[in-house]
């Protein structure tokens, strides 16, 4: 069974990311880690697919998913997961609005990773990330990107304190020469979003922005 089940699940998620409404994906391989609890997807990309054309774009890959148990949350008594990234980019692309009669709607991604994660995600990381925004259509075109992106989500679902803000997250990345910085408070299980946001750029190059602010 140990053998056979890498191959199992290999398959399941790659006919999961074949049907998705809109995207195509692929996983290239999937490590188990039975003892922590774990499984790790390896060299992942999700594409978008014009629903006219079938012409992909490129979305999402990452090098390495790892999701796995949350431990530190289990030993106060809560089963729930943590998700960490490697080296992931992920591109936003505007495209022209098709006619609304050829639209068709997207997955809800908070479905798939259900379907991937069947825990609540409790600390969720990013290392060596890559954000990307494009817009060919516009005058200039538009091409601008965060590097080097750095996130931290930490206690997003199971919150034993009396803090307002009980979540956290931290993030950073490197933007045309400058640097950002981001810090959040938020409680995560709010009905209404309640958060304290700071946020800091510096030193970044803005003639290298000029086709953005031009657009």
């Amino acid at each position: 069974i140990r053998l056979v089940l890498p191959y199992v699940i290999l398959h399941y998620a790659n006919k999961t990311l074949a049907g998705i409404d809109g995207y195509y994906g692929h996983v290239e391989d999937i490590d188990l880690g039975i003892y922590r609890g774990a499984y790790k997807i390896k060299d992942i990309y999700l594409n978008k697919v014009d629903s006219v054309t079938k012409v992909e774009t490129e979305f999402f890959n990452s090098k390495v998913i790892d999701l796995s148990i949350h431990w530190k949350a289990l030993f106060d008594g809560k089963i729930v997961g943590e998700l960490a990234l490697t080296d992931p980019v992920l591109r936003f692309t505007k495209d022209k609005v098709e006619p609304a009669e050829i639209q068709k709607d997207t997955t809800d991604f908070r479905k798939l990773l259900k379907d991937f994660m069947p825990l609540k995600i409790n600390r969720f990381e990013i290392i060596n990330g890559t954000i990307q925004y494009t817009d060919n259509n516009s005058s200039p075109k538009v091409n601008v990107e965060m590097t080097n992106t750095y996130i931290l989500a930490e206690n997003l679902t199971t919150q034993k304190t009396q803090e307002l803000l009980p979540s956290s997250v931290k993030a950073s990345a490197n933007v045309y020469d400058g640097t950002l910085d981001f810090n959040m408070k938020l409680d995560a299980l709010a009905t209404s979003p309640t958060f304290d946001m700071n946020a800091e750029l510096k030193n970044t190059a803005l003639p290298k922005l000029n086709n953005f602010f031009k657009a």
